[in-house]
């Protein structure tokens, strides 16, 4: 999502729906889902209440179309880092650089899906679990692909570097980013790949082992 349009503007409905999105975000991840009012989203963005309803008809449903955006941010972020590249170092690298990018990125996407104060209800927490789940996947099939494992075992260790990027990307942000960015990835992509290059791509194993 890019910043909303100057107010006054006519807008497609796309990209009015788009400028409205803008504006939840900015609310949601400043006060929180229950203390964020759909007044305050019309008001940031610029329109009446009315017309904020004539795209969602709800707080609830807004959010769950925020969530969703930003979800999918992610995993395109993820999917694009791994598929740029057939060099696994730099896929490992790329993947960690994704999520430090992803929670470092203007809005503050990233507390949505992963501090927001819903995860209690059902469907926002099936719109997070679901990237989650997409992420690991994307992981899993490059591994499978290039270590020749079997699924359960590829998925664990998609899991290992997904669950490693997530959490130091955000300890990272957290702690004021007294790593610089650039040093962070690269710490803890040398962490990972140490881990995974013990996993010899398939087409590396000497014949018949």
């Amino acid at each position: 999502m890019t910043e909303a349009p100057a107010r006054g503007v006519r807008l497609s409905r796309s990209a009015r729906r788009a400028q409205l999105l803008v504006a939840a975000r900015d609310i949601f991840a400043d006060r929180g889902y229950h203390a964020a009012a759909m007044d305050d989203i019309a008001e940031r963005a610029g329109v009446s209440k009315p017309v904020l309803y004539q795209h969602f008809p709800g707080k609830l449903e807004l959010y769950r179309a925020l969530l969703t955006t930003c979800a999918d941010d992610l995993v395109e972020r993820v999917r694009d880092a791994i598929g740029r590249t057939s060099d696994n170092r730099e896929r490992v690298a790329a993947a960690v650089s994704a999520y430090f990018d992803f929670v470092a990125g203007d809005g503050q996407a990233y507390r949505l899906v992963f501090e927001s104060d819903l995860r209690g209800e059902p469907e926002a927490a099936a719109v997070v679990d679901g990237a989650l789940t997409r992420c690991i996947e994307t992981v899993a099939a490059a591994v499978t692909a290039d270590a020749g494992l079997d699924a359960p075992r590829a998925r664990l260790l998609a899991v290992g570097l997904v669950g490693l990027s997530q959490v130091a990307a955000q300890y990272w942000l957290d702690s004021e980013q007294k790593v610089p960015r650039d040093e962070a990835v690269a710490l803890m992509a040398s962490l990972a790949w140490r881990g995974l290059a013990g996993f010899p791509m398939v087409h590396e194993r000497p014949p018949g082992s």
